[in-house]
């Protein structure tokens, strides 16, 4: 009976130990990159360690991070118009989103995105490609971290650099090079809302041939735009 319960007291000792560590390893990554731009992603390391294990450099994901003050101001509008609309009133979760996606999927039965800004900035930053639950629950756990501790600015800036905007491409510098050949910098406002139509789907959608679909997209955010604060 004595060596049952040592059993269990070490148990529930270590498990705590464990998430005692995992608590604290996470707030300083938090804190860290509130000062550091992530050198890089998750999933940037994962397509480069593959490139090189494939021994294909050509495929070798870019990724040059900017600071905001580099990064066109109509990209900035952009996507905010197009993925998070609320993003500077929010803390992390716009309920109202959610609460229409749920209306949607009861009645429609499909389900669509409600993820905002600052949930995106948590997968892309912090954990690699999966649609498995424990990776939303870990997505949700940064989201409150770096809303507690970033402010709206820095999020968006780590946003634009760090997200999916197509095979190999990783932010708004590469993006930008790749589709425009220009620096994000001087994207244009119908420059900026093209590229970000693309970013629900932007291993199907492109920017270089667009559907007559992404084109509405693009007059659509191109109309929001001016109603999104410039952070």
């Amino acid at each position: 009976m004595k060596k049952r319960k040592k059993i269990f007291v070490w148990i529930w000792k270590t498990l705590f130990k464990t998430v005692l560590f995992l608590f604290c390893f996470t707030i300083v990554q938090v804190l860290a990159l509130k000062i550091i731009n992530p050198p890089f992603t998750p999933n940037v390391a994962w397509e480069w360690a593959e490139s090189i294990i494939k021994k294909q450099p050509e495929k070798r994901p870019k990724y040059t991070f900017k600071k905001i003050e580099d990064i066109s101001p109509h990209l900035r509008r952009a996507v905010m118009a197009a993925e998070d609309q609320r993003f500077v009133s929010h803390n992390g979760f716009d309920f109202n989103e959610i609460k229409s996606a749920l209306k949607n999927l009861i009645k429609k039965k499909k389900l669509r995105g409600a993820s905002t800004i600052s949930m995106q900035t948590s997968r892309s930053v912090f954990l690699l490609s999966s649609r498995s639950l424990t990776r939303k629950i870990a997505e949700m756990y940064y989201t409150v971290l770096i809303e507690f501790f970033w402010n709206k600015s820095r999020i968006l800036e780590i946003y634009l650099n760090t997200v999916d905007w197509g095979t190999g491409v990783t932010g708004a510098e590469a993006a930008s090079q790749k589709y425009f050949s220009k620096s994000a910098r001087h994207l244009t406002a119908a420059q900026a809302a093209l590229m970000t139509a693309i970013l629900p789907n932007p291993h199907k959608w492109s920017v270089k041939h667009p559907t007559p679909y992404l084109r509405t997209r693009q007059l659509q955010i191109m109309k929001d735009m001016p109603l999104m604060p410039l952070l």
